[in-house]
């Protein structure tokens, strides 16, 4: 069962060619439900053009062409839902790029046997992208809103393996850790510490990182060995909306 945890935190108010479609033979629980047809031909359209745009695993390609991205998106908006361009979602916030997406989710490389924390829920469509790959995903968002609905889409798609919780993500969320990855949807100024005690040694973390003033944004790859060693790599300059929270005020 999906739960919306909706805690009560101090800085709520501070609140984005053909491709196989069978993955790669493993499987999660998401990955047998039943999907309608409804615009299918339109994801099979967004997954080519994913490909074409150099997106390469499999799983995720796969994963792309299931989500039903109309489903988490405004009616305002949904004749939009698969063209490959973020849109907004109220509250200041946007659904990101679907070729972000895909591209995030391949630098986490998601195995079926992970757990994966996600900051910044939105919509749900990237907790519902995560599903589709992962066992079990946890995902915060600070507006408590977004955390509801986006609840309620992920139930409404069919989606067992997700629990949402209204609060400040930099915080992570401590009583379910460590992850195996985690992946934050908003750009902070640093790398949350946090999140980095809280993944799992071979972990990975994705983030947007904003090393500036708004105008130099980049994804961070962030990898933990073994022994616990911390590496970074910059990978991708982006534009993502801002991490709001305690990040702000550290």
């Amino acid at each position: 069962m999906i739960r919306v945890a909706l805690a009560l935190v101090a800085a709520l108010s501070a609140c984005d060619a053909t491709v196989d479609m069978t993955g790669n033979g493993q499987s999660t629980h998401s990955e047998g439900l039943e999907r309608s047809a409804e615009r299918q031909s339109e994801r099979d359209a967004l997954v080519s053009g994913l490909s074409r745009k150099g997106i390469i695993d499999k799983r995720v390609l796969a994963a792309m062409g299931r989500v039903h991205r109309h489903a988490f998106v405004p009616d305002r908006v949904s004749d939009l839902a698969y063209y490959d361009r973020p849109l907004p979602i109220g509250f200041q916030q946007t659904i990101s790029q679907p070729f972000i997406v895909a591209y995030m989710t391949e630098l986490l490389h998601v195995e079926p046997q992970h757990k994966v924390l996600e900051i910044g829920t939105g919509s749900g469509y990237q907790a519902a992208v995560l599903c589709e790959l992962a066992k079990q995903v946890y995902s915060v968002e600070i507006v408590p809103e977004l955390a509801d609905s986006a609840a309620r889409a992920l139930q409404n798609q069919g989606y067992d393996n997700v629990e949402v919780r209204a609060g400040d993500g930099y915080k992570g969320w401590p009583d379910q850790a460590p992850f195996d990855r985690v992946i934050v949807t908003a750009a902070a100024p640093e790398v949350p510490e946090p999140l980095v005690e809280q993944l799992a040694t071979g972990g990975r973390l994705v983030i947007p990182v904003d090393i500036s003033d708004g105008t130099h944004q980049w994804i961070w790859l962030v990898t933990k060995d073994a022994k616990g060693h911390v590496s970074r790599e910059r990978k991708l300059p982006v534009r993502f909306v801002p991490m709001t929270g305690q990040v702000m005020e550290d």
